[in-house]
C-alpha cells in the first residue's frame, strides 16, 4: 500500500492504517529503537508506542514522507525511554555512544537562550550535512540519527570499519570547525 493510502487511512481514523503501517514499516522503526535501546521488550513497547503517536498526531499532520515521519516518532519515544531506563544506571548502546562522541562538538541547555541556541544549532547542523558529499552524509546521518553501530555502517556503505571510524572522527572535526565558522562558541 502506498504511503498517502495509508495516511489517508489515519485522516478516516480506519483502524486499518495502523494494521498497514507495522506491516510496512515494522523492521524499520524496530531497527531504530533498537539502535537506542537494548532491550528487545523495549523496542518492541517503543514501536507500539509509535504507532499510537501517529494514530493520535495524524489528523493534525499530513506527513509528506510517512517513513520519516514514523522514524522520527520511534527516535523520540525511544531516546525518552533510553533516558527513563538510564536515570540511575548507566548502560552501553549505540545512542549513547554516538552522542558521547559529539560531546565535543555540540552541548545542550535548558533555558530559554540555550533551547534557542540549540534551534540555531541544529539548523547550523543541517546545513553542514548539505555541504557533505553522499557518502559522508549517509555516515553522519547512520550514525548520529539513526545510531547506527560503525559495523552496521560499514556493511551498507560497503566500507571498511576503519574507514568509517576515520570518515566519522574527520566529519566531526569539519563539524566543529564549521560550527566555529558560523559563530557557535565550542
Amino acid at each position: 500500500m502506498e504511503d498517502s493510502e495509508i495516511v489517508e487511512l489515519y485522516w478516516k481514523r480506519d483502524e486499518q492504517a495502523i494494521r498497514e503501517t507495522e506491516k510496512k514499516y515494522a523492521a524499520y522503526l524496530k531497527r531504530i529503537a533498537a539502535n537506542v535501546l537494548y532491550d528487545f521488550e523495549d523496542c518492541k513497547e517503543c514501536v507500539n508506542d509509535t504507532y499510537l503517536a501517529a494514530w493520535n498526531s495524524m489528523p493534525e499532520h499530513r506527513p509528506g514522507v510517512l517513513s520519516t515521519y514514523l522514524g522520527k516518532l520511534v527516535r523520540q519515544i525511544s531516546i525518552d525511554r533510553f533516558r527513563k531506563n538510564t536515570s540511575k544506571k548507566r548502560h552501553a548502546s549505540e545512542y549513547e555512544l554516538s552522542i558521547s562522541e559529539m560531546e565535543d562538538c555540540v552541548a545542550a541547555g535548558n533555558s530559554p537562550e540555550e533551547e534557542l541556541d540549540v534551534k540555531l544549532l541544529s539548523e547550523a547542523i543541517n546545513s553542514f550535512i548539505h555541504t557533505l558529499k553522499a557518502e559522508e552524509r549517509h555516515i553522519f546521518i547512520g550514525r548520529y540519527y539513526y545510531f547506527d553501530s560503525v559495523k552496521k555502517i560499514a556493511g551498507y556503505c560497503k566500507s571498511s570499519e576503519a574507514k568509517v571510524k576515520t570518515t566519522l572522527y574527520r566529519l566531526r572535526q569539519k563539524l566543529k570547525d564549521y560550527l566555529v565558522k558560523e559563530g557557535f562558541d565550542l
